[in-house]
């Protein structure tokens, strides 16, 4: 599964940090997520999704390979 967060991000200028304060996760989650090598949870992707002001779909996609 690809995702934009890091492209989500850097519009609001916020740190992996920040956004994993936000959302109740680590520093490292958001990393691990944004290298595409963890997929997050129905519950924490609609979290970043409502963070963002923007539907899951998108901001998180599936890969032909998925």
């Amino acid at each position: 599964m690809q995702n934009k967060i890091k492209i989500e991000r850097a519009i609001l200028n916020i740190t992996q940090q920040e956004l994993a304060t936000k959302i109740a996760v680590s520093r490292q989650t958001i990393n691990a997520m944004e290298l595409n090598k963890y997929v997050p949870s129905t519950v924490l992707a609609l979290k970043i999704a409502k963070l963002f002001n923007k539907r899951v779909e998108d901001i998180f996609f599936l890969e032909e390979t998925d």
